[in-house]
């Protein structure tokens, strides 16, 4: 096999693998916004609680609980859903910015970002990580 030959190979592997990257960022994405939807249930506890606290006084002879529990519920899951659909919209732009080879410094703050999120994110970052560090890749984000 000559030297064109294996250079052509290797050009559309990087190619298939930075869109096997982009699908995995989709999956992350989607999960992340569906995942932060789960803090909703904090918020509606923490709204419900500060705003009808008469509704939680329990038949154990206490009174309704202390607003700040209601405080600590809304902040706290408002917090937290901002939090995951944030990583979401920043999944999403690097699922595009992958194929469109575009925004590479964006695409390694997001790896090393997604790598928190321990096991399956480690993974995604670290795979982003090696394909973004190849010289083909990086010099055809660079020609873009």
């Amino acid at each position: 096999m000559d030297y064109q030959s294996q250079f052509g190979m290797q050009v559309d592997r990087d190619v298939e693998h930075l869109k096997i990257l982009s699908i995995c960022w989709y999956v992350a994405s989607g999960m992340g916004a569906f995942f932060g939807c789960v803090p909703i249930i904090h918020v509606t506890m923490g709204l419900m609680l500060i705003l009808r606290p008469g509704g939680f006084g329990g038949g154990g002879g206490g009174g309704p609980p202390p607003a700040i529990l209601g405080w600590m519920f809304l902040i706290m899951g408002s917090v937290l859903m901002l939090m995951m659909w944030t990583g979401a919209i920043l999944a999403f732009i690097t699922a595009r910015s992958l194929p469109q080879r575009r925004r590479i410094i964006f695409c390694y703050v997001a790896a090393g970002l997604v790598c928190l999120q321990i096991p399956v994110g480690t993974v995604l970052g670290i795979f982003t990580f090696i394909v973004l560090s190849r010289p083909n890749v990086r010099a055809s984000f660079n020609r873009v």
